[in-house]
């Protein structure tokens, strides 16, 4: 009834602000229409990095291409299987958008957003990874692939009436709150932009799942975020409550047709959830230099819907970081530290979700996390080895975390970084940048990408052995070149080395016995061609 309420409410408001516009005798605006987008080409080349598959979830699974061994395969020659441990790996992308705007003055305007990608130039037939879809295949030879897809719908207006400037956004649109650290996602709902000098706030609501209509198995999430501007200086906060009555959002169910064929579905989560983010920045021009704070908290629990003798599992996680560029004629110089929480290996599981651990009842998930379907994890863009590289739309990286159904850790959680930076705008039309971190584990009792055991294990499963806790991912240096060939059209080439650490170790398990191995250190070539129009 509430809720009906508010919805009754919000709707009356909207009819009141609707008549008192339609009373007002104004000019009648132009519709205009204008179109933007572009077309890239990119190619990958590395050696034990990953293609920036989501991974499982909060204390991640490692991603196939980056995981040397399977708890099963029988090692022959110190390795295994079509994994691509310590072999070269190549292949070209590419990627189109098309954004499509019909502006009716300052009155309203209505937006539609097209994707296309080709996951692979040469994609194979029958869509991606199998998929009956064809989504993310128009690579594929001779063409002619279903692989439009709708990235945003949404209409946006001013409210009239009002003495204070308020706009609205409704459809299929972005949530995005500091996309490169904490959430960016498309999804269904209405955002109301309230101006208030020197304040801007925004009041979120946005439908994640409906469910079963007549059932509570939805996800809601309710937002505010406001921001003002003090001298130089921007600082805002924002805070964030996810309602899931399913969790995860969606999983997988297996089904046996007659015949004794099994096919799969998605269902809504037998689990429930509830998270609260709160969230704090800074950014501006403090005297010569420029200045990015960002602190970021996370707190809530998983519960059984089904079994509720189960234990909760409970969050709390936290990251901070701080970046400081000095501009200089042609020069950038800087630095970069940040500081992400991690998980303790012996009390939480690969989804951080209530059921049990080989130590114990899985009851406390320490890192970082961010809210399901968050592409945080691509956008953060501060390497081209361990995390994402902004220079290829964030799709290479084995410290990428993004699940589009539960929590994950996000770019960050689990690490910490120590980097500094410097670029020179060589001409108009060119720009190099040398960078070098240290870049360390913050999970307890385990890591957070390697899945190094203290001795030689004996067992039958893979969730038995004994994790070693090494604190060392490692060093990593990074070249990357920018070149403005015209106004529309840029290269960028970047390489990347990363020396890596214990903590970057692997078990693999051959005869039911655990074994440590270290990889080569990893390496990425990336190169980006794209046409801005």
């Amino acid at each position: 009834m509430k809720k009906l309420a508010v919805l009754s409410l919000i709707g009356l408001l909207i009819l009141a602000f609707g008549i008192a516009y339609a009373q007002e005798k104004k000019e009648e605006p132009k519709l205009e229409f204008k179109f933007s987008g572009f077309i890239d080409a990119q190619f990958n080349s590395y050696v034990n990095a990953t293609n920036g598959n989501p991974s499982a979830g909060i204390y991640d699974v490692v991603p196939a291409a980056f995981k040397p061994f399977s708890s099963t395969t029988v090692v022959s020659n110190g390795k295994s299987g079509p994994t691509a441990i310590d072999d070269n790996v190549s292949y070209w992308m590419s990627r189109a958008r098309l954004k499509l705007d019909a502006i009716y003055g300052k009155v309203a305007s209505g937006t539609i957003h097209f994707e296309m990608d080709s996951d692979r130039w040469g994609d194979s037939p029958g869509g991606n990874a199998g998929k009956i879809s064809e989504r993310n295949t128009y690579g594929y030879w001779s063409g002619d692939r279903a692989a439009v897809e709708v990235k945003n719908a949404y209409f946006d207006f001013g409210v009239p009436g009002i003495p204070i400037p308020v706009s609205m956004r409704v459809g299929l649109q972005p949530l995005s709150i500091r996309p490169w650290l904490f959430l960016y996602t498309d999804g269904m709902g209405i955002n109301a932009s309230i101006k208030v000098d020197p304040a801007n706030i925004s009041l979120l609501y946005f439908k994640a799942v409906e469910g079963a209509d007549e059932t509570a198995d939805d996800v809601n999430v309710y937002g505010l975020h406001a921001n003002a501007k003090i001298g130089t200086v921007t600082v805002g906060g924002y805070g964030l409550y996810y309602n899931m009555n399913s969790y995860p959002l969606f999983a997988a169910q297996t089904l046996t047709i007659v015949g004794g064929t099994y096919f799969t579905r998605l269902i809504n989560g037998t689990q429930r959830a509830e998270m609260w983010w709160l969230g704090f920045y800074a950014d501006g021009k403090v005297g010569p230099v420029n200045l990015n704070l960002d602190f970021i908290y996370d707190n809530g629990k998983v519960e059984s819907r089904n079994t509720p003798t189960v234990k909760d599992a409970k969050y709390s996680g936290w990251m901070v970081q701080g970046k400081v560029a000095y501009p200089w004629e042609a020069f950038n110089v800087g630095g970069l530290f940040m500081y992400a929480t991690g998980a303790d290996r012996n009390k939480t599981g690969s989804t951080g979700a209530p059921g049990t651990q080989s130590t114990g009842t899985r009851t406390k998930v320490g890192s970082y996390v961010v809210p399901p379907g968050s592409e945080a994890g691509a956008i953060y863009g501060e390497s081209v080895v361990f995390y994402s590289y902004s220079g290829n739309r964030g799709t290479t990286g084995p410290g990428l975390s993004i699940n589009y159904n539960a929590l994950s850790r996000g770019p960050t959680g689990g690490t910490w970084m120590a980097k500094l930076f410097g670029s020179y705008q060589a001409t108009p039309w060119y720009k190099v940048t040398l960078q070098g971190m240290y870049i360390g584990d913050t999970t307890k009792k385990g890591n957070t990408i390697g899945t190094a055991v203290k001795t030689a294990f004996v067992g039958t499963t893979a969730a038995s052995p004994l994790y070693r806790d090494d604190k060392d991912i490692g060093w990593e240096l990074d070249l990357i070149n920018e070149i403005q060939i015209n106004k529309q059209l840029k290269m960028t080439i970047a390489g990347g080395y990363l020396w890596a650490g214990d903590a970057l170790d692997y078990s693999y398990r051959s005869a039911n016995v655990l074994y440590n191995y270290e990889p080569k250190n990893p390496w990425m070539i990336t190169t980006n061609l794209t046409y801005n129009f």
